[in-house]
């Protein structure tokens, strides 16, 4: 399913992969002034070309490389002839998503293996109509993540690098530690509207964005603290969040709270790979 907004010049597609009449997981896609910031799922790409009957693409640019924000690429570029630009470690991904990102079943199944497409290396700047955009790198979720923003509007397209409330889990190839440090240099700008990769649009985020940083820092201070004094990954999880919620048991334990406290303690900057202890 697809449902569009308008946000001032900015047309949001907001997508979901219907499944036993029930959406799974939401993502979206942003066109403004001739260009798409990221193109949803496989499941999505008829809707959204749909959608966007009556409109131009000149431009397509992917915060990232996931599946769930490219996999509209290939038909969008064989229609408009639109260049795709990208972070240059994503573009590997673009030309074989399927031989360079191999999916679990929880990730075909909600939002399958995108059709490979030509990406371009994305510079500093891109410049639209009537638009300057800055290229941001906010490497954490994924190492080729990057935001766009527009600082005469306000405007941060943030990828999925901004997710609202209280982190219980993460994915086991996320570094949270450079998602911390991606949060503090996006926190420093005016921004007016973001918008996210999930499609919950938010204005004047600013606090919303420093209080996640706040709670961050304070979960790493101590997870760091228990870890000093000998315990275990999961009894560290088990005391700071509890048991495992619903979705580390629905991905096989590939986003869990356990892969959380492992990236606190196993990511840390300066920290010497011979002392990181597996557990």
């Amino acid at each position: 399913m697809i449902q569009a907004e308008q946000i001032n010049a900015v047309r949001k597609f907001q997508m979901a992969r219907s499944f036993l009449s029930r959406n799974l997981y939401f993502t979206a896609a942003y066109w403004v002034d001739g260009m798409m910031v990221d193109t949803g799922c496989a499941y999505t790409v008829q809707e959204l070309l749909t959608s966007l009957k009556g409109y131009q693409v000149d431009y397509i640019v992917n915060t990232h490389s996931h599946e769930d924000h490219i996999a509209g690429n290939a038909a969008l570029q064989k229609i408009y002839g639109a260049d795709v630009m990208a972070h240059p470690l994503a573009l590997p991904v673009l030309a074989d998503p399927r031989g360079k990102q191999p999916l679990h079943f929880y990730q075909r199944l909600m939002w399958g293996y995108p059709d490979p497409s030509k990406g371009k290396a994305i510079g500093v700047f891109l410049e639209t109509r009537n638009h300057r955009f800055t290229v941001i790198n906010t490497p954490g979720h994924s190492p080729d993540h990057i935001c766009l923003y527009e600082p005469k509007e306000g405007w941060l397209f943030s990828g999925d690098l901004f997710v609202g409330g209280q982190d219980r889990t993460l994915r086991a190839d996320y570094n949270i530690w450079l998602i911390i440090a991606s949060l503090e240099k996006v926190a420093e700008m005016d921004i007016y509207i973001l918008f996210p990769g999930s499609g919950n649009i938010r204005k004047n985020p600013h606090n919303e964005i420093i209080g996640k940083i706040e709670y961050l820092k304070k979960l790493g201070e101590h997870i760091l603290s228990y870890y000093r004094q000998g315990l275990s990954y999961s009894q560290i999880r088990r005391t700071l969040l509890g048991p495992e919620i619903a979705i580390a048991y629905f991905t096989l334990g590939h986003f869990s709270g356990t892969n959380l406290i492992r990236s606190f303690i196993e990511d840390q900057p300066h920290m010497n790979d011979t002392k990181k202890m597996a557990r």
